[in-house]
């Protein structure tokens, strides 16, 4: 699809349908690792596919799908399992949240953003935050999925089940799924 198409489709849904990702479906796995490259991939060895501060790359994209939650390991391109929880539910209280196909959790490590100011690293992982999640939105318009991007989230709850440390900071989840009635 051009870029103009899927910027002009581009938006925010708060309605899914109940299909989910099959972990036993190539067609399915494909899609999600496209998506992930597509966010936060490797374009080249030191090149991402959205842009970071310094190129510090200080974020980490954590799955939340039915089966559980992995961590997005964009060199190898490959999920690295953290629970096998659903904790989709656990993103947010919005009342979408958990039945869609996906949240995606960014989480930003703050100490690899040095020489700044605490409001400067805060600036910082949040826009770079918002880079990665404008890939989403654009691969998802063009493939025809639903997603919004959420900042009501129970950051220190789910950093727990998470099993996250001190320095990873959530800074918002992207809900991500396929449109009502798919």
């Amino acid at each position: 699809m051009p870029l103009r198409d899927a910027i002009r489709l581009r938006r925010s849904e708060r309605q899914y349908g109940s299909r989910r990702f099959r972990l036993d479906d190539e067609a399915d796995l494909q899609l999600l690792s496209d998506l992930l490259w597509a966010a936060w991939g490797y374009i080249t060895p030191k090149r991402r596919s959205a842009p970071s501060s310094h190129n510090r790359q200080e974020t980490d994209l954590y799955v939340l799908l039915p089966e559980g939650a992995w961590r997005y390991e964009p060199a190898e391109n490959r999920l690295v399992p953290v629970t096998g929880e659903d904790l989709r539910a656990a993103s947010g209280a919005q009342d979408y949240v958990g039945t869609a196909a996906a949240e995606l959790a960014f989480v930003a490590r703050t100490d690899k953003v040095t020489g700044k100011t605490p409001r400067g690293v805060v600036e910082t992982i949040y826009v770079d935050t918002g880079f990665i999640s404008q890939n989403i939105y654009l691969f998802c318009a063009s493939e025809g999925l639903a997603t919004v991007v959420r900042a009501m989230v129970p950051k220190e709850a789910l950093a727990a089940r998470l099993g996250l440390a001190p320095e990873q900071e959530i800074t918002l989840v992207q809900t991500v799924g396929w449109k009502s009635g798919e």
